[in-house]
């Protein structure tokens, strides 16, 4: 209880603390890679007081030269720092637009560049999906949760059709990642955090562009697939962070 305490207690210090210097960066950097690794920053502290031990497979799969679309599992809030800390790309999130309605949090999520969809409107989402395709056309990394939000008990949730269209649309590369462990950190609907060891996987990029409109189911099954086999059937072993 001690260790869930002084967590939340850093949290909201440090997200104070990056949100304030996220805010005096950003108009200096035109690319929002700078306000991105401050981002990492506080990941990798917010993992570090709460006793999470990170451990990655499959960097070897990916290009630091070369921009694609992340598509990770999602089972608990902790996902978020452990996503920043394993990802050495510079990327830009596509999230749900509560959070960029959270209060210095939001603005600085809009000054590093990140995407907000609201799926409750329609028209909005296809405008936040053609702002992610225009980014990655340019040559920006974009991450999305297929599934579009956490899960309540601990499975995969179907997978949802947008970033498929996106990424068809763009005709980008897929990671698949894979992410066990966080949901034992962290479970939903709880604040209480026990340490424990959280192994993200990257698996080999999916080529989007040799998928059609037409073929995009087929995508998206292929993803769900790996995604939903490597979470159920899953090795935990790998190298630190």
């Amino acid at each position: 209880m001690l260790r869930t305490i002084i967590l939340i207690g850093w949290v909201l210090f440090s997200t104070i603390v990056g949100g304030m210097l996220v805010l005096l960066i950003a108009p200096f950097s035109r690319n929002g890679n700078a306000p991105h690794c401050i981002g990492r920053i506080w990941a990798r502290l917010i993992l570090l007081v709460g006793g999470v031990n990170l451990k990655i497979n499959g960097k070897a799969h990916l290009d630091p030269e070369k921009a694609y679309i992340f598509m990770p599992n999602h089972q608990s809030m902790i996902d978020i720092p452990v996503i920043y800390t394993a990802l050495y790309h510079q990327f830009r999130w596509v999230a749900k637009a509560e959070l960029f309605k959270i209060p210095l949090f939001g603005e600085s999520l809009k000054r590093c560049g990140y995407i907000s969809i609201d799926r409750s409107n329609r028209k909005a989402a296809f405008a936040s999906l053609r702002e992610a395709i225009r980014k990655i056309r340019e040559g920006a990394s974009v991450l999305i949760f297929p599934e579009g939000t956490r899960s309540d008990d601990g499975t995969i949730l179907p997978f949802k059709k947008g970033g498929f269209v996106m990424a068809v649309e763009a005709q980008a590369m897929i990671v698949p990642m894979v992410i066990t462990g966080t949901r034992s950190v962290m479970s939903k609907g709880k604040l209480q955090v026990t340490p424990g060891k959280v192994l993200v996987t990257f698996h080999p990029p999916i080529d989007a562009g040799e998928y059609s409109r037409k073929a995009m189911p087929q995508l998206l099954n292929k993803v769900e697939m790996i995604i939903t086999d490597g979470f159920y059937h899953r090795p935990m072993e790998g190298e630190n962070a």
